[in-house]
């Protein structure tokens, strides 16, 4: 298992350079997760193997759509993706939201653990979220439906700003419930690497 190698073999897929010591970073957020994992139940992932595709590269195959600062992950459950995005653009601001105090808990620990100075973490449900700032970006990974997502976020985007949802499958029925809503909306579909999946 080397996890060094499936990760550097990403990148490159990605063309995304990212020196080594962040590298070493991502290595030691899926080591500090796999072991919190076996306790709090954080992610399905269990395999370390897996994790580095599903939860480092299936991150951050979406950087190059991220614009910031500042950024807002919503529902962020493990960290994913908004602590990846911000170990890989450690210049811009991050904040992760998520209501689930274990997931909190770990989010607080990696953080300092890891010395990631540029997220800040917030327990509260986003309907509750009361920022003082907008966000440029506004990122969610499987929180909710794409009406859903832009209900609880659309107050919180800055003028011409965005909301990046990373669904899985096309999801036909959602973008049909988005329609007469007042949003242009695009489909980017994201090749992760090492990842046979929608």
């Amino acid at each position: 298992m080397n996890l060094a190698k499936d990760l550097q073999q990403g990148l490159q897929a990605l063309q995304l350079s990212l020196p080594d010591a962040i590298q070493n970073q991502l290595l030691n957020y899926l080591q500090l997760l796999a072991k919190w994992n076996r306790v709090y139940n954080l992610t399905a992932v269990r395999d370390e193997t897996q994790m580095v595709a599903k939860h480092l590269l299936d991150s951050l195959a979406v950087l190059s759509y991220v614009a910031g600062p500042p950024i807002l992950d919503v529902g962020t459950g493990a960290g994913l993706p908004g602590l990846i995005l911000a170990l890989a653009r450690p210049h811009w601001q991050y904040v992760l939201l998520d209501c689930q105090l274990k997931k909190v808990r770990f989010v607080r620990q990696a953080v300092t653990e890891l010395g990631i100075n540029n997220a800040e973490v917030v327990k509260t449900r986003i309907e509750d979220y009361q920022p003082t700032t907008r966000f440029t970006t506004i990122i969610s990974r499987a929180y909710s439906s794409l009406p859903n997502f832009y209900h609880h976020t659309a107050r919180l985007c800055a003028t011409g700003g965005c909301l990046l949802a990373m669904k899985g499958t096309y999801p036909e029925i959602e973008l049909r419930e988005m329609l007469g809503l007042p949003v242009h909306i695009e489909i980017l579909p994201l090749q992760v690497p090492q990842l046979l999946a929608q």
